[in-house]
């Protein structure tokens, strides 16, 4: 599946994966000591929903805007980031996760940013200046476990890849198990689409394998049949979330259902750890 951002921007998917890291990383900013901050596969770090590319395929009208027609104070949070690229106008632009990151950096927390694309990069340079990231143009995978352990205390990796390469699962799920070994400590976000369950099911019975004892998964399926030969939602798996994130959890994952279903539609989002 090949997933380029620039035509999903602000998708049902970009709605629960930014609330959720938004969620993340306020809960680990309850303790002070410093956070650096990862993503591997940054992209352009902030999009035109009149762009050509977002207008093709028009997705942002079944998600960001969904929740800006919405009213529930539990999205608060992820209105306010997209509004903050907005100055506070119905949204135009929309953030990616390098942006939404960028917002929430304390003093003493560390941003980088990893883009492999030559022109992905170009603009995501642009899109983060006035900004205290540093960007790197590498392998999203050999970055990641060049970055670990992170230099302070604490941290968190976001792999948020395209999905265009055959091979991505298989390189996740090694790189992951590698980097857990160097920093089993560390939280860890890997964004994926929802194809069909079959292949999501032998994906997660091979993360099983790994062995991770904190290793939480959030899926989301926007249908209530399963639809061949589209997406039918995305997930996250989150490895060593804090409490204070699984605790305020499943009401945020309730409003993030209501607001994204289909018109015909109930859809299921769940959270449950990932297990032998």
């Amino acid at each position: 599946m090949n997933y380029r951002h620039s035509f999903h921007a602000g998708n049902n998917a970009d709605v629960v994966k930014h609330s959720l890291l938004i969620a993340l990383v306020r809960a680990l900013q309850l303790k002070p000591s410093a956070l650096t901050l990862i993503d591997t596969h940054a992209g352009c770090g902030i999009y035109d929903l009149e762009g050509d590319q977002a207008q093709r395929t028009g997705e942002a009208a079944q998600g960001v805007l969904r929740v800006f027609a919405d009213p529930n104070p539990l999205l608060d949070d992820y209105r306010s980031a997209v509004q903050a690229v907005n100055e506070g106008a119905e949204p135009r632009l929309y953030p990616g996760s390098p942006r939404i990151l960028a917002q929430h950096l304390r003093e003493q927390d560390a941003l980088i940013l990893n883009e492999k694309h030559p022109e992905d990069a170009y603009a995501l340079r642009g899109a983060m200046r006035g900004t205290p990231a540093a960007v790197h143009e590498r392998d999203a995978y050999e970055l990641w476990l060049a970055l670990l352990p992170t230099r302070t205390p604490r941290g968190v990796v976001v792999v948020d890849p395209p999905f265009e390469q055959t091979d991505e699962r298989a390189r996740i799920t090694a790189t992951l198990a590698a980097a857990h070994r160097k920093w089993a400590h560390g939280v860890t976000v890997i964004w994926y689409p929802l194809k069909d369950r079959a292949t999501h099911d032998r994906w997660k019975q091979q993360l099983r394998k790994l062995g991770i004892p904190k290793f939480l998964n959030v899926e989301h399926w926007l249908y209530d049949a399963e639809q061949s030969d589209i997406r039918n939602g995305a997930g996250l798996f989150i490895i060593n979330p804090p409490y204070a994130f699984t605790q305020d959890l499943p009401p945020l994952l309730e409003a993030l259902r209501a607001v994204l279903a289909p018109e015909g539609h109930r859809g299921q989002i769940s959270a449950q750890w990932l297990r032998d």
